[in-house]
């Protein structure tokens, strides 16, 4: 026998001791997948014989049967299972994750079993046990489908036992092999020229097929095989339903379309099958096509149109399972499970029992839950506009009632809609806007207007596109939310915050701790031959989103207060208190955009930028006054003073004390310049800021625009593309200068330790090191984005003003950069996502989860001078 079972099943072995389940499942399944009853009284007793822990066995049996069935894996009970009150929790256990019960039953002689047992000493019971559970199981066999198992096989002999075979099946809803492309058309309700026109438009050609009486000759192909995906809801209300029917059912049999029922399709076919039930809703309409069919058409149109109905699958998973189709949605927990409440939500959705002024149901929104990874399209309730909510997406756009057909094109997620001809049925609710004006916010903006902190909160592990799972520890979720909710930026803008950076390998080089060459060994390792070098700005590292204008910021940003953008700090605060700097600022970055093309280029209506503001006082001036100033005069009014002591001391010894003194005075004299060279290195990054004329901003990575994040360009195509921006406006934004080196070329890598050294003596930070390719996977996965190299001057700020001693340089160079380093991948790889999340038109929350994600890991304990 083949036993063919669910790929998502219960499956629960029935039969007395002895009978050989245990045996079976380990046969046919994988450790895995059987849960045992034996086992679960191990494991809550020590000793899988201890009848007297049953019930806690069972107890503990149900849970993981249950979470197996929750998480989708297929799932074996390996218990006797004879009596129905054994079976009925297994049953509704099923129901309750919405899959399939089904029994394999082995039924073997009792003498079989009876012999099985003799041999197992562990086994102290009388023969009368085996011979009760097998009479109770006898009892049971004819009634096991009305328990509610849809598939029962029984192996009635050893011989049967031993030549089963199982075959995994996938449910008919089931079709993540199909990876299409498809496109998902809402509900057509008859308006077949509407239809016919939609299909055209999606480049679908006509095809002429044969078919059986009645059902027309007519098809649709798409030349590059797309397949078209219908929602359901295909009859009633419209002009031409049996037309509409035609051109599907053909399609369907052809193999270039998939439909799924919607509730007018299910009662039209209970009426055809001679069930009672209310013409009404546009019933009236589609049977009065079929009573207008000569007899002979309609003899054999009939049967035919309700075995296509019935023959509908509630819902489809398709490609891979990131695309699912139902005609009134689906629930998560739900997808790709099969039972009547499954088939039940997809045809009608979820009500609350209540009905609106007009007299129809009111439905809960599940959609505004929905959290799910699939790509959810329906149809059933008629919107003005298709919209994103959730990653759910509602494409009856009302055509019958004298709105428009939609379709949706996936995996491109764009939709497609043609015009209705006409009003064919006045709605009974009202769906389309009062006027031609489109709703300030989208479904999704309008959603996201409150953002729930448990979707942020926790330990988390984010995927991401370029690293797969980053992990986000619970405190360090909360230390971000903290700072988040009382200091952020409005989150609306909140897309993308900029990773850290790790400095490059500690040098060896004579009075350096940073060199060039170390950064070009490390890119060289990791198989990037040319590398572009940028010069390294002190200033504060600011992301710009600016737009076009204002109607770019509420359309795409939900931002409705009159704002086209903002200036943020890699924490997401505002980097600007005063409002109308900000305002005058963007102006002008819009300005220098428009001027140099960019709306049009990039066919975008906002760009996200990274750059560096300058100078560094415009937002380290807390830091400036009680750090770095205090310890310049401290060191200025200290030091000078001990060195003056030393020399008058010097004049009152002689001998070893005189030759110590002059060591300690030599000392302190290099500590004296040491300290001047301080403050002149944070001077030369600071100047009074008091007007938009004394700022300066460095762009550097155009990060993304309309459906568009700019990883796969060059560095070299964002350093040139910015520079024209930068042109348009030279008052206000500086082209960062860069230089790209062959890093296997001697005289390469000389020229851009020159290049460094000329930076760097010029009292210039340093540079900043990158792969040509924006994106480098290595040898041993993704490769750092960008490592620095400061210069020894810009250091001496960072680590103090002797830090150049040979003592102190010798420590410091013992300094780790393995931990800084994880971090700076994996806050790249979560800002990438979030900008791609962003980009997708996702909701903001899950864009906001790599956004929280890099703000968390900043919470990391880490040397913030590296």
């Amino acid at each position: 026998m083949t036993i063919r079972i669910p790929k998502l099943s219960l499956v629960v072995l029935v039969g007395p001791s002895g009978s050989g389940k245990s045996t079976f499942a380990r046969r046919h399944f994988l450790p895995t997948e059987v849960v045992s009853s034996d086992a679960c009284r191990a494991m809550v007793s020590d000793d899988e014989n201890n009848q007297a822990v049953t019930p806690e066995a069972f107890a503990l049996l149900h849970t993981i049967a249950g979470q197996r069935l929750a998480l989708g894996r297929l799932t074996v009970v390996d218990a006797t299972s004879v009596q129905p009150e054994a079976r009925a929790p297994l049953v509704a256990l099923a129901r309750k994750y919405h899959c399939l019960p089904v029994a394999v039953v082995l039924d073997l002689p009792e003498h079989v079993c009876q012999e099985r047992n003799r041999a197992r000493p562990d086994r102290a019971f009388g023969p009368h046990v085996i011979r009760n559970q097998r009479a109770q199981l006898r009892r049971s066999l004819r009634g096991l489908q009305r328990e509610g198992f849809r598939h029962v096989f029984v192996l009635d002999s050893v011989e049967a036992v031993e030549a089963a075979v199982v075959e995994r099946v996938p449910l008919w809803n089931d079709r993540t092999a199909d990876a299409g492309p498809f496109d998902v058309i809402g509900d057509v309700h008859g308006c077949a020229d509407e239809l016919e026109l939609l299909l055209e438009r999606l480049g679908y050609g006509r095809v002429a097929v044969e078919a059986a009486p009645g059902w027309g000759t007519v098809s649709y192909a798409h030349p590059a095989g797309r397949k078209a995906v219908f929602v359901g809801d295909l009859v009633d209300r419209g002009p031409r339903v049996l037309d509409v029917l035609r051109v599907v059912r053909n399609m369907v049999a052809a193999g270039s379309a998939l439909c799924v029922p919607g509730n007018h399709d299910v009662k039209l076919l209970k009426k055809l099958n001679g069930r009672d039930v209310q013409v009404t809703h546009g019933l009236a309409e589609s049977l009065a096509e079929i009573d207008a069919l000569p007899p002979a058409v309609r003899d054999t149109l009939v049967p035919e149109l309700a075995a296509f109905l019935d023959g509908l699958v509630s819902h489809y998973v398709l490609d891979g399972g990131r695309l699912v189709v139902a005609h009134a949605g689906l629930k998560q927990e739900m997808q790709g499970r099969g039972s009547g409440r499954v088939r039940d939500f997809c045809l009608y959705g979820e009500t609350t029992g209540e009905t609106d002024e007009f007299g129809l149901p009111v439905r809960h929104d599940w959609a505004a839950e929905y959290r799910g990874p699939a790509a959810v399209v329906y149809g059933h309730t008629p919107v003005p506009e298709p919209e994103w909510l959730n990653n759910t997406a509602n494409v009856d756009t009302g055509c019958v009632f004298g709105g428009r057909l939609t379709a949706l094109r996936w995996p491109e997620r764009e939709f497609v809609s043609v015009a209705a001809a006409r009003t064919y049925c006045a709605p009974a609710r009202p769906f389309l806007p009062e006027t031609e004006h489109a709703p300030a916010l989208t479904a999704q903006q309008a959603h996201d207007d409150l953002l729930d902190a448990a979707d942020v909160l926790g330990k988390r592990i984010v995927s991401t596109r370029l690293r797969g799972s980053v992990t986000i520890r619970e405190n360090h979720a909360t230390a971000a939310l903290e700072v988040m909710s009382r200091f952020a930026a409005d989150p609306r803008w909140l897309v993308y915050l900029p990773p850290t950076m790790s400095p490059c390998e500690t040098s060896a080089e004579p009075g350096l701790l940073e060199h060039p060459a170390e950064a070009f060994a490390y890119f060289r390792s990791q198989g990037a031959p040319r590398v572009v070098c940028e010069e390294k700005h002190m200033g504060s590292r600011a992301v710009v989103v600016a737009c076009r204008d204002e109607q770019a910021a509420r359309e795409r940003f939900g931002v409705v207060d009159g704002e086209v953008g903002v200036v943020t700090t890699r924490t997401g605060r505002r980097f600007f208190a005063d409002a109308d700097l900000e305002r005058q600022l963007l102006e002008r970055v819009r300005a220098a955009v428009a001027a140099a093309g960019l709306w049009e280029s990039l066919g975008t209506t906002w760009v996200c930028l990274d750059c560096e503001l300058m100078p560094w006082s415009a937002k380290a001036q807390e830091l400036l006054k009680h750090q770095y100033a205090a310890v310049g005069s401290a060191g200025r009014a200290a030091v000078p003073r001990a060195v003056a002591s030393l020399a008058a001391a010097a004049g009152r010894l002689t001998g070893d004390e005189l030759d110590q003194i002059h060591r300690v005075a030599a000392r302190t004299a290099e500590r004296d310049a040491g300290v001047q060279k301080f403050v002149a290195a944070y001077r030369h990054y600071c100047w009074p800021v008091t007007a938009l004329t004394d700022l300066k901003i460095a762009p550097f990575h155009l990060l993304a625009s309309e459906g568009k994040v700019h990883t796969d360009k060059t560095h070299v195509w964002h350093m040139d593309t910015l520079a024209a921006v930068c042109r348009a406006d030279p008052e206000l934004l500086r082209a960062t200068p860069f230089k790209v080196v062959d890093v296997t070329d001697p005289a390469g890598v000389a020229e851009g330790v020159t290049w460094w050294t000329d930076l760097t003596a010029r009292a210039g930070e340093g540079m900043v090191v990158k792969p040509l390719d924006f994106v480098l996977r290595g040898p041993r996965g993704l490769v750092q984005p960008a490592v620095k190299c400061r210069g020894p001057e810009y250091l001496r700020i960072i680590y103090g003003p002797d830090y150049d001693a040979p003592e102190n340089l010798s420590r410091l160079r013992a300094r780790g950069l393995a931990h800084k380093r994880s971090l700076a991948l994996g806050e790249f790889a979560l800002g990438v996502e979030g900008l791609e999340r962003f980009v997708r038109r996702e909701p903001l929350r899950r864009v906001h989860e790599c956004v929280f994600g890099v703000l968390a890991l900043e919470s990391e304990p880490v040397d913030p001078r590296l």
